[in-house]
């Protein structure tokens, strides 16, 4: 059974592949007379394009269309479905039997028997984001006028560090709006642009190389009511994982402090709740704005980690599944030294797409009117 559908009382249903026709995604629930903007639909497409020295050679110029439930700039409520054409394809860099090390190309072949589309990765491709990017390019404008912001900033990159997303301590959350809707505008996800120009040099060195290097991408939500979740399987956590672990070259979800919580004592662990103007906030944010699956009020917060691009251009040791056979095989084509920075607007619309399910499911359809 095909499992593409994610979500709730939001559904959004993926579809298509990295060579065929199009790509694009089917949403299911939505609020009717949401604004559908164009321009920053596409303003987000264009942060999710390869671009310069640090992308594939791959141009998508992505001229989308919605085919169904936009009527007159608005949702009708009705099935939306935006659908991506694909153009700058060259399939002959691809062989059907030739497992690549890191690729799906084996684990596809043993679950489809050769019926898969092997080009360009096919289903498994991260072609196949853009029409979570545009889905995501509806929702996050109407989750804004909902007060609700998403940022993502790449953290760390080869090495080198970017400033850290303010804390949002005692519920004083107006720095951190700044920096998300600043890392909103920027072509490349860091606060500090110097650390950026860094980044893109160790990235374009490691192409020199014939290598690649992954990164972490850091996430704020800010803005959320107290109460979204539920407790055990269906955890803000839980979805949160669920959808980012889906996101093609993400191997790591941690919230909060993460992994760093477990050489801390409880004393330090533990978020101190204050009262502040009739709000009750923490002192501190080490769980990130989660307690019990259920959102506390605090920005929500998590890291990503994105493993390096496994296409490189070094020789490997592989295997041709059809002759059951080891061979050396160099991987050709156009491919990414990084992902981690056209991930980031990724991260925000899965991020999206959770949160305003969770939305819709407590406050019903239309809950982001």
């Amino acid at each position: 059974m095909a499992k593409n559908t994610f979500g709730n009382a939001l559904k959004i249903t993926i579809f298509g592949e990295s060579h065929g026709a199009g790509v694009g995604v089917v949403i299911d629930g939505m609020t009717p007379g949401i604004d559908v903007d164009a321009e920053f639909i596409n303003h987000q497409l264009e942060l999710r394009r390869p671009s310069g020295r640090i992308s594939t050679t791959r141009r998508e110029s992505d001229p989308w269309q919605a085919v169904s439930g936009v009527f007159e700039g608005k949702t009708t409520g009705t099935s939306i479905c935006l659908l991506i054409p694909n153009g700058d394809t060259r399939s002959r860099d691809y062989t059907p039997s030739v497992a690549r090390p890191g690729h799906a190309d084996f684990s596809a072949q043993c679950k489809y028997h050769g019926a898969q589309d092997y080009r360009g990765g096919g289903h498994f491709s991260g072609r196949i984001t853009a029409g979570l990017v545009a889905a995501g390019g509806i929702l996050i404008p109407a989750l804004r006028k909902k007060g609700i912001e998403i940022g993502t900033h790449l953290a760390r990159c080869a090495g080198v560090s970017d400033l850290p997303l303010d804390g949002a301590a005692m519920g004083d959350d107006h720095a951190l709006r700044e920096q998300l809707r600043l890392l909103g505008e920027r072509a490349f996800p860091t606060l500090d642009s110097g650390a950026g120009e860094r980044m893109v040099a160790a990235i374009e060195q490691a192409k020199m190389d014939a290598d690649s290097v992954g990164g972490v991408l850091e996430t704020a939500i800010v803005g959320l009511p107290a109460g979204l979740g539920e407790p055990w399987f269906d955890s803000l956590e839980g979805q949160l994982a669920h959808a980012l672990f889906s996101i093609p070259g993400i191997k790591g979800v941690e919230f909060g402090a993460g992994f760093a919580m477990s050489e801390m004592r409880g004393s330090e662990a533990n978020d101190p709740f204050r009262v502040i103007e009739d709000r009750i906030v923490t002192a501190t944010n080490r769980n990130g704005g989660i307690n019990g699956g259920i959102t506390n009020g605090m920005p929500v917060t998590f890291r990503c980690a994105v493993k390096p691009t496994p296409s490189i251009a070094k020789e490997q040791q592989t295997v041709d599944f059809y002759k059951c056979e080891e061979q050396d095989f160099v991987i050709h084509g156009r491919h990414d030294p990084c992902i981690a920075h056209r991930a980031r607007i990724v991260v925000d619309s899965v991020a999206a797409m959770v949160v305003a399910d969770a939305l819709l499911q407590r406050y019903g359809n239309d809950a982001l009117a």
